[in-house]
């Protein structure tokens, strides 16, 4: 489901838990107007590109279902599609990470299958790694992380194709 307002109470709840940010802890959302303008920043990529994050929830016969996280994919400097999730913890070891990065794999193939899809994530963390290499994405950067607060952070792009030198500068933020 497409982000709300209405979700932002569960949302925030994910987003503010130190635990699903392990890997990237000032990241964290601290109040609710940070989740707020992330949640606007997902609903005007719908607006505008036609694809984004969704809400992911467990089945339920009636009613929305327990949240089990946010993820999707989301078009990065105009250029291409990066996938992203973030789980509850209690989703963690379950799939909901391969069949949100499928689905989203599906739909940026659909919006623009011109552009590449890559992942975008912190060498340590190994569940992420894993995921983009289950949905077939190969290594194609590994450098430094730029505006990470930790210096010794090494930031890895996997994309579903080869990436050009132009693009690749304007992915990592290189000059």
């Amino acid at each position: 489901m497409r982000p709300t307002c209405e979700d932002l109470d569960e949302v925030h709840q994910l987003y503010a838990d130190p635990g699903v940010w392990e890997h990237f802890p000032s990241l964290r959302h601290i109040d609710r107007a940070q989740t707020a303008e992330h949640l606007r920043r997902e609903q005007h990529s719908w607006d505008e590109v036609g694809l984004g994050s969704w809400i992911a929830r467990t089945p339920a016969p009636d009613g929305p279902g327990e949240l089990v996280g946010v993820g999707g994919c989301n078009l990065r400097s105009g250029i291409a599609w990066n996938l992203g999730y973030r789980l509850a913890r209690h989703a963690w070891g379950h799939g909901y990470a391969q069949e949100i990065i499928a689905a989203a794999q599906v739909a940026a193939a659909q919006v623009h299958p011109d552009l590449p899809v890559t992942a975008y994530l912190l060498e340590h963390n190994v569940g992420s790694k894993r995921a983009a290499e289950r949905a077939g994405l190969h290594l194609v950067w590994r450098g430094v992380d730029v505006g990470n607060p930790d210096p010794s952070a090494v930031r890895l792009v996997y994309a579903d194709r080869t990436l050009d030198d132009a693009l690749l500068d304007v992915l990592v933020q290189r000059e």
